[in-house]
């Protein structure tokens, strides 16, 4: 597997969690994994045992024997950011990946360890699969190697100038609208859309998305014509991690057979919060970036209308300034209805899918999402729109889903959800079935497995 980031030596978001999971449960299954990312600056400080190979390469084991190898390089990775920071993305991100992917490639050899699958995830590693087919097609070590790449979200795609084509050592024949060009610039995540034998999505209804123009980002046509190759795979939540049983950072824990406890996360989330405690009204959490596509632009526009049923709810996240200004202004005005966090707090995220009625997440559009996930196991009832990986998880007998994107539909969703929860048995009904639901990495992986043997016969 190649990843630019990887849990628990890097994150940035869910590409990381992935990348970090799903080796876990391929090893159990009897499969031979190595990793290879790049050495940040912040890699040290997952407190891990780092042995150097030399000046190039360092190692470290996680699972019972799985071999993470990082790529090193001081003046492209030893920085506190791994894309960019505040300012924006590093000028110089084409040359970064560009020599991750070949040096990754090099690895390979070097430590003789010949796989039959490259697995790639996202444009910053899928460069890959273009060396592979050309620079690295004549050399015997690398024959007969299948790639998958792995798509998080289309939207993020390793965009560049024309005129730094040349530091990526291709021949300037593969700079046109079949391979590498996109408008005139140079597009790595279309390069490994077009190189890679196989191409999946982290659930099936948004590699169907993908396909159309409204979710495509300009590659839904490339996409078609990869279609018959082209997979979708729901990533799994890691039950360690997130389960009321054993949550730590919880103040009573629970399960499905034993929800009592929930009512005292529950009385605690709303002292946390300085709200209220009530039990007659349901109390909304959300866990999230403050951004358009998590659904912040319909959400703010009902915001008003919300505050004035009776529930109330709890925002945790940061985002874009504009919302934090909205949201700043609602919890002013609707001071026993409203409580906004906007700050990253893991601890917290964990009081707020315990202590919860309901899980709010109206993206507008979400290649897999883990919140839906987490809210299930913790008898958080999810109201969702009807996209990606929402779809795949949320229906009628586990949650609340809306099929139109705009304000008035979600909250009219809000009000028959009102209903529903003066009805304790189907409450109660929604939450067990949820808690009973099962997206665990050891279905994912060995979705995974099917896949890389359809690659391989």
């Amino acid at each position: 597997m190649f990843a630019s980031e990887v849990v628990p030596f890097a994150k940035t978001g869910g590409l990381a969690d992935v990348v970090g999971a799903l080796p876990l449960p391929l090893e159990r299954l009897k499969h031979e994994i190595i990793v290879i990312m790049p050495f940040y600056k912040k890699t040290k400080a997952a407190g891990f045992k780092i042995e150097d190979l030399n000046s190039k390469i360092s190692t470290t084991t996680i699972g019972k024997k799985i071999k993470v190898y990082f790529i090193k390089k001081e003046e492209f990775f030893n920085r506190p950011g791994l894309y960019g920071e505040k300012e924006g993305d590093f000028p110089d991100n084409l040359n970064r990946f560009s020599y991750f992917c070949r040096e990754a490639l090099k690895l390979l050899k070097e430590i003789e360890f010949r796989p039959q699958i490259l697995h790639c995830h996202d444009w910053q590693s899928s460069l890959v699969p273009v060396y592979l087919k050309t620079t690295a097609q004549g050399d015997e070590f690398y024959k007969g190697i299948k790639t998958l790449l792995t798509i998080h979200n289309l939207a993020y795609q390793g965009l560049f100038n024309k005129e730094e084509f040349p530091k990526l050592g291709l021949d300037w024949s593969l700079f046109n609208m079949e391979a590498l060009e996109f408008y005139g610039k140079v597009n790595l995540l279309k390069a490994g859309i077009v190189f890679s034998d196989a191409i999946n999505t982290v659930s099936p209804t948004y590699a169907k998305e993908i396909q159309t123009k409204e979710f495509g980002c300009g590659l839904e046509g490339v996409l078609i014509r990869r279609r018959d190759n082209l997979f979708g795979i729901l990533n799994g939540l890691d039950y360690q991690l997130w389960n009321p049983k054993t949550d730590k950072f919880i103040l009573k824990n629970y399960d499905k057979d034993n929800i009592e406890g929930k009512v005292k996360n529950k009385e605690a989330l709303c002292k946390l919060s300085k709200l209220p405690s009530r039990s007659d009204i349901p109390l909304l959490g959300i866990v999230s970036r403050l951004t358009q596509q998590k659904g912040f632009d319909i959400l703010s526009e009902a915001m008003e209308e919300i505050c004035s049923l009776p529930l109330q709810l709890v925002i945790l996240g940061t985002g874009e300034l504009n919302y934090h200004r909205i949201l700043e202004r609602l919890a002013r005005k609707f001071p026993k209805k409203l409580r906004t966090f906007l700050k990253f707090d893991n601890v917290l995220a964990h009081k707020i899918y315990a202590g919860c009625d309901i899980f709010l997440m109206p993206s507008k559009y979400e290649p897999c999402g883990l919140g839906q996930m987490i809210s299930l196991k913790y008898g958080t009832i999810p109201l969702v729109f009807k996209t990606g990986g929402l779809t795949d998880t949320i229906d009628k007998k586990n949650g609340f889903i809306f099929d139109q994107y705009s304000p008035s539909a979600l909250v009219a969703k809000i009000k028959e959800m009102l209903l529903v929860f003066k009805d304790k048995n189907r409450r109660l009904s929604l939450m067990k079935r949820g808690m009973g639901c099962n997206f665990s990495w050891t279905t994912a992986a060995r979705n995974y497995i099917g896949l890389y043997h359809h690659l391989l016969k």
